[in-house]
């Protein structure tokens, strides 16, 4: 008999007979089970790109052929096509909730390729019990969040689940953008000579929600970096930036995402400690609970790899968005050739260490 369907699990049944935590933290384990168990389940040139989003020929394209060997460059116009879950406890944080962050993220995924969000779909899977008014307060923020994006909800779907089963609420949501710009943005575009920036400080959506989970109180409330990025990036691709690389910076946070970015371009990407912003407060939290900001996801950030001629340019850009980020962009870093896809800091003191991809589960439930 003809069956198509593997018979082994190509990850180790022995070492994981059960998924964890961290297999969705946006490190190793879950980069493992991408890639080893999803991927190959599912394989075609547009899903192998594994970017924040699918890039997609227009739909006038013949239907029934064969998905470009290199979604990278696919005529324009194209499509941009994403989809994400977000399970985040508590619902409600300071700078933001489940729904502003179910939006804010699915455009977010949209312009990291350089598409325009359009249309969103919702998908609401609700616990029995829940307070109706919670979920007024949920579906208002997302009102909201969309307008302020300028997307539209347009599609979506409501589940009940019983009591117990759904830890209150959870949303999916799929967003659709379309590619204005011929700019190929991907990892694989990343080159030797290229600025690593960052469009802010990093750390303050995941020590947001630890903070509210654990009790802690700082002089200063932490609140929550969430934000539409999509302006920015597009504002950029209209001035001429050449972008090669766009990560933003949620689970995994900065050091998975520049990982992600070294492997598939086969660089090293040195990165200077004293270069990486960081707000006293989040950082003294850090210490308290034993964290690492370059590992904390963010919900309103992204790393940028551009030639060093558009740097400025860029900074320019971004430092005009920064009411809206909340902090001042900068370089932390630059490409260098290598024989194999490596991240490497420079410390406070002079020291070079590796920053490798985060093997374990910070902060779970944080997006």
């Amino acid at each position: 008999m003809n069956n198509p369907i593997a018979l082994t699990c190509p990850i180790s049944i022995q070492r994981y007979p059960h998924v964890l935590l961290a297999h969705g933290g946006g490190g190793t384990l879950m980069h493992q089970l991408i890639d080893q168990l999803i991927a190959p389940a599912f394989g075609n040139p547009l899903l192998n790109v594994q970017q924040d989003a699918a890039t997609l020929p227009w739909p006038s394209s013949n239907p029934s052929s064969n998905p470009s060997s290199n979604p990278t460059s696919l005529p324009s116009p194209r499509l941009a096509f994403t989809t994400d879950s977000y399970v985040v406890h508590p619902l409600f944080f300071p700078g933001g909730d489940i729904g502003t962050l179910a939006v804010n993220g699915t455009v977010n995924d949209l312009a990291m390729v350089g598409a325009r969000p359009l249309y969103l779909s919702v998908g609401l899977i609700v616990e029995e019990g829940l307070p109706m008014e919670t979920l007024w307060r949920v579906v208002q923020s997302m009102q909201q969040a969309a307008a302020i994006a300028n997307v539209h909800i347009v599609t979506g779907d409501t589940k009940v689940v019983d009591r117990g089963k759904g830890d209150g609420l959870f949303i999916n949501t799929a967003g659709i953008g379309v590619m204005e710009y011929p700019q190929a943005i991907a990892p694989q575009q990343v080159q030797p000579g290229d600025v690593v920036l960052v469009n802010g400080d990093l750390g303050r959506h995941g020590i947001a929600i630890m903070a509210v989970r654990s009790g802690l109180e700082f002089e200063t409330t932490i609140e929550s970096d969430c934000a539409p990025l999509a302006d920015a990036v597009l504002e950029m691709l209209a001035a001429g930036v050449e972008i090669h690389g766009l990560r933003d910076l949620t689970r995994g946070g900065l050091a998975s995402a520049l990982n992600e970015i070294a492997a598939a371009a086969h660089v090293e990407i040195a990165i200077a400690e004293v270069c990486i912003p960081v707000q006293e407060e989040v950082r003294g939290a850090c210490e308290i609970l034993g964290l690492d900001p370059l590992y904390i996801a963010n919900e309103g950030r992204f790393v940028a790899c551009i030639p060093a001629k558009d740097a400025e340019r860029a900074i320019a850009i971004l430092r005009a968005h920064s009411s809206s980020t909340g902090s001042e962009p900068c370089i932390i870093g630059e490409v260098k050739a290598a024989a194999q896809g490596i991240v490497t800091m420079t410390s406070r003191i002079g020291a070079q260490r590796m920053v490798d991809m985060l093997s374990g589960e910070q902060l779970p439930r944080i997006c």
